[in-house]
């Protein structure tokens, strides 16, 4: 990783030079190919009051670059806060990466083979089933077991097979669909 300091109409000592040093080195922790950082101080004077600007480039290798200004009216407060959105930044790329793992073409196919593999084996255990729904029924039968049950309706189907409803209506009596 380069680094590279500038100071613009400001004088850059040996203590800001180390502040800013050990800053940007707290971006290694992320494992994202830093290429190169690049820190630019400056001094400007805005309706009589002294500002310290800050720009930080961060060159990342296959990837967009991450790039911030940060404003402040001291220096280590401006760097502070320049790193910790450029540590925001590089967090939401990090967990981007680790957390979207990207499937190869190879790995995509074999994973169809098997659900292919899968589906077959599950079409040979598949055993047909008459449902009782599907066998005609005389209508009293029906009617019988709707007054013994706490169900509202039943649906089925009758000798000519029709598909009827019985259900209780309001009034105590039963209707027929």
């Amino acid at each position: 990783m380069n680094i590279t300091l500038t100071g613009r109409q400001l004088e850059l000592t040996e203590p800001i030079k180390a502040h800013m040093t050990t800053s940007i080195e707290t971006l290694k922790k992320f494992n994202l190919d830093i290429i190169s950082v690049s820190m630019v101080a400056s001094a400007q004077t805005k309706k009589g009051k002294e500002h310290s600007l800050i720009e930080l480039v961060i060159n990342l290798a296959h990837k967009n670059s991450v790039i911030i200004k940060q404003n402040d009216g001291d220096l280590y407060a401006a760097i502070d806060t320049a790193i910790s959105r450029a540590q925001k930044a590089m967090r939401r790329m990090h967990d981007k990466e680790s957390n979207h793992h990207k499937v190869g073409l190879n790995e995509a196919k074999s994973e169809n083979v098997n659900v292919k593999d899968a589906a077959q084996e599950q079409e040979d255990e598949i055993v047909p089933v008459e449902l009782e729904l599907y066998k005609p029924r005389e209508v009293e039968d029906v009617l019988n077991d709707l007054k013994d049950s706490g169900k509202m309706f039943e649906i089925f189907l009758d000798n000519e097979d029709k598909t009827r409803v019985l259900y209780k209506r309001n009034d105590g009596k039963f209707g027929l669909y």
